[in-house]
């Protein structure tokens, strides 16, 4: 089974190599690569994660939507994994987080940030703005994901071979997106939601709490 780690990308360079190398690379999978998906950083991410073994890809439209449609589209790998590359997310959950989507028969796990968030991970409004949307979605949809929000997916290529399963959005939305499909055309015995740590980022934020979730 091969692998592939779609990573978003703009100006990352403080944390990118850390994220790559949080993966563990010691043969647990037949292949593993790394493919970021790079919304013109002006700093030194593209270089630094070359330098590291991953393929880059500049995107110049813009979007979190948009980088993770081209990376779906580019990823090689039977697997793909995503997460962001500021060290939030737990690189070393990822051969755990594999076999568990493999040996239960999955086709897609999302990761709850949530119950194992540490302190000063989700500040302030960000935190709360994580909340409410993750409620507010509950409450529309009824579709059991508690981390509306979280960008760590694990999940088989092959769904999208089911063009309901291809999102659409080229913003933050097309995480929730995401989840919806996966619920809905997936079905609950398909997929899945894993408790991860999530930690406090390494390097500066450009999110927008409000509309970005």
């Amino acid at each position: 089974m091969s692998v592939t780690v779609v990573i978003p990308t703009r100006n990352e360079e403080e944390a990118i190599v850390e994220t790559i190398q949080s993966v563990p690379n010691d043969g647990w999978c037949k292949e593993l690569d790394f493919l970021i998906i790079d919304g013109n950083s002006t700093d030194k991410t593209r270089d630094l994660a070359e330098s590291s073994g991953a393929k880059v890809y500049i995107e110049p439209r813009k979007g979190y939507g948009r980088a993770y449609k081209t990376g779906f589209v580019m990823a090689k790998g039977d697997v793909i994994v995503t997460m962001d590359a500021d060290c939030t997310y737990p690189g070393e959950e990822v051969p755990t987080l594999v076999r568990t989507l493999l040996e239960e028969g999955l086709d897609w796990i999302t990761c709850d940030r949530l119950k194992k968030a540490e302190e000063g991970s989700m500040p302030g409004l960000h935190g709360f703005g994580n909340w409410v949307l993750s409620t507010t979605a509950r409450l529309l949809y009824w579709y059991g994901i508690h981390d509306s929000q979280s960008g760590m997916w694990i999940f088989r290529k092959s769904i999208f071979e089911d063009e309901r399963m291809r999102p659409k959005h080229d913003g933050m939305p097309l995480s929730q997106e995401f989840k919806i499909r996966a619920r809905r055309y997936l079905g609950k015995e398909k997929t899945a939601e894993v408790s991860v740590p999530y930690r406090k980022r390494v390097g500066e934020a450009e999110i927008n709490t409000w509309g970005d979730g």
